[in-house]
């Protein structure tokens, strides 16, 4: 059965599915030829293994993030904090230069890390990709990571929210 043949009611009842299943949110970037990154928010981060270190992100395939990744073999993410709720609105809507006016430093690999957000941040090199209904998978080797701590940014229930307190 193919996304067109569901029904609307069906792709509603599986956006409401997944809200009530939080995760982290991060910016997967890229950067072009030029030097000119781009990004966008995502939050299906996942590690897929440990040896070797695989991760795995789910983006839009017409993303000119993707483009990017797939053209130069690598990706980078910056896991946003508590206090990037509006860096993560910027990068899941539209616009020309999501990156206008923030610091961002090139990692390692030479993909943008967001300089005033970040809780942590890896390279990697992509390893594979995959085409899935409107999404690509790019499944990336980790090469280089940064951690910084404090209080990641998480998204459920159509909403940002922090870390909850330990109970």
């Amino acid at each position: 059965m193919t996304a067109q043949m569901l029904d609307a009611a069906t792709l509603d009842r599986h956006r409401r599915l997944m809200a009530y299943f939080p995760t982290g949110v991060t910016v997967v970037t890229a950067i072009d030829d030029d030097g000119e990154p781009s990004g966008m928010t995502c939050s299906s981060l996942t590690s897929i293994c440990l040896e070797p270190p695989i991760v795995m992100v789910s983006l839009t395939t017409t993303s000119r993030t993707v483009r990017q990744a797939l053209i130069r073999g690598s990706f980078g993410a910056t896991l946003l904090d508590v206090g990037a709720q509006e860096i993560a609105q910027r990068f899941a809507t539209p616009a020309l230069d999501r990156f206008a006016g923030l610091a961002w430093t090139p990692s390692p690999l030479g993909v943008p890390w967001i300089e005033t957000c970040m809780t942590a941040a890896a390279d990697f090199e992509l390893w594979r990709s995959m085409e899935v209904g409107d999404h690509t998978l790019l499944f990336g080797l980790v090469r280089n990571v940064e951690i910084r701590g404090g209080v990641p940014l998480l998204y459920g229930l159509r909403r940002y929210q922090g870390w909850p307190p330990a109970v």
